[in-house]
């Protein structure tokens, strides 16, 4: 469980600095819809189904991950929100980066207690 400590408590200074560094508010609704929908999406499918269960393809994941991002981003544009742009691209790649790291680490603390 230490580790999954160390992977939360790095990745939320890392996330401060990153958001500080793009000037990306976080806290608002549909910035925390975006980080919550990369974060888990990373965390389920990259982090538990590729890198520790071995259930999906590396490729079969890629594509999965493209779709449901590429659906949240569909839906933005119906709402007439704009989240085309490069900083928020780069905070959703940090965010389904950092869950994946989480995702992994946490099935693995898991397991290791079983």
């Amino acid at each position: 469980m230490k580790a999954l400590s160390v992977a939360i408590g790095l990745g939320l200074i890392v996330l401060y600095f990153v958001d500080a560094a793009l000037k990306i508010q976080l806290f608002t609704t549909e910035m925390l819809i975006h980080s919550g929908i990369r974060f888990f999406t990373g965390f389920v499918i990259l982090g538990i189904g590729v890198f520790y269960e071995h259930l999906i393809k590396f490729k079969s994941a890629i594509y999965l991950v493209l779709v449901l991002v590429l659906a949240d981003d569909i839906a933005d544009y119906f709402r007439n929100i704009n989240s085309f742009s490069f900083e928020v691209m780069l905070h959703s790649i940090y965010m389904l980066l950092w869950g994946s790291v989480t995702g992994y680490v946490f099935i693995k603390s898991r397991k290791a207690i079983s």
